[in-house]
């Protein structure tokens, strides 16, 4: 048996249970494999309380990952190229990936050429503050190409 102002000894079941009764607290199994158990006189909402807390500051601080998309045609104009090249740009300087894809519309699949030379191109354009996470790949009418930010040093 441990605890706040308890000193750690062994003692039997009942002994643990009335310390615990005297003192208004919970008697909580800590470690039940252990020759003998361990058991923590301590209050129990307070203790999940505390661990909830814990757990709620651990996941706010966790990194969330931000994808951002831009579409593309196979026959997309330069134009249209450059103005989403500083969207993307952008969107990996804030830190968050982008996800570029080409979709293919009916006939246009026959360019899937075309489509995988505008991705490297972006991705090409993007190498100084991106990497390339995901190569482009067919996947249905669309071909996908993931480009991620670089690390910050």
């Amino acid at each position: 048996m441990v605890g706040d102002n308890i000193e750690a000894k062994i003692v039997p079941l009942d002994t643990a249970l009335k310390v615990a009764k005297d003192k208004g607290l919970d008697l909580v199994e800590i470690s039940p494999n252990t020759e003998p158990p361990v058991c923590k006189v301590i209050d129990y909402k307070k203790f999940i309380y505390d661990q909830k807390k814990k757990q709620k500051a651990i996941k706010s601080k966790a990194q969330k990952v931000v994808i951002k998309e831009l579409r593309f045609g196979p026959n997309t104009g330069e134009h249209d190229f450059d103005f989403k090249l500083k969207h993307a740009r952008g969107f990996l300087e804030d830190g968050a990936k982008v996800r570029a894809f080409v979709f293919f519309r009916g006939r246009t699949i026959i360019f899937k050429d075309q489509g995988q030379i505008l991705l490297l191109r972006l991705a090409q354009a993007l190498e100084d503050i991106g990497v390339v996470e995901h190569m482009p790949t067919l996947e249905g009418k669309k071909m996908i190409m993931i480009i991620a930010p670089k690390k910050k040093k």
